[in-house]
């Protein structure tokens, strides 16, 4: 490959809402923290460690009779979602600007829980009601 000498027509794909394959056996709800397996196949937010967070769900998918990839469920991504604060692991005003933890998939922690937890995202604000945490 050599650098461009001409002007270039780059194709664009808006990464806002995002389809995403659902993984085998996978059951997402709307409005749920969803996730990247470590097979790259989406699925609700949990307790692990090899979980990438993708967004919330735009739709009910349910896969739970179906092969890994057989639906596809619409993710909205690079925007602030509301998500539930984990009553064992609050996350503060302290934690403003930094990551916060995936607990399940409507629930994030201050911590990793000792390495068992996945990145969230950027808290950018704490309420009473719950987080908001930005995911890119």
């Amino acid at each position: 490959m050599t650098a461009l000498t001409q002007d270039r027509n780059t194709p664009l794909k808006d990464a806002e809402e995002i389809p995403c394959l659902v993984g085998a056996a996978k059951k997402i709800f709307a409005g749920s923290l969803v996730v990247a397996a470590a097979t790259g196949y989406a699925e609700a937010g949990s307790t692990a460690a090899t979980l990438t967070a993708l967004g919330r769900a735009e739709e009910y998918v349910d896969n739970s009779a179906g092969a890994a990839g057989a639906k596809t469920v619409r993710v909205r991504r690079c925007k602030a979602f509301k998500f539930a604060n984990l009553a064992a692991d609050l996350v503060t005003q302290a934690e403003f600007g930094k990551t916060c933890y995936i607990a399940d998939d409507q629930t994030v922690a201050k911590t990793n829980g000792g390495a068992t937890r996945s990145a969230a995202g950027k808290v950018l604000g704490v309420e009473a009601d719950g987080v908001w945490v930005y995911i890119e």
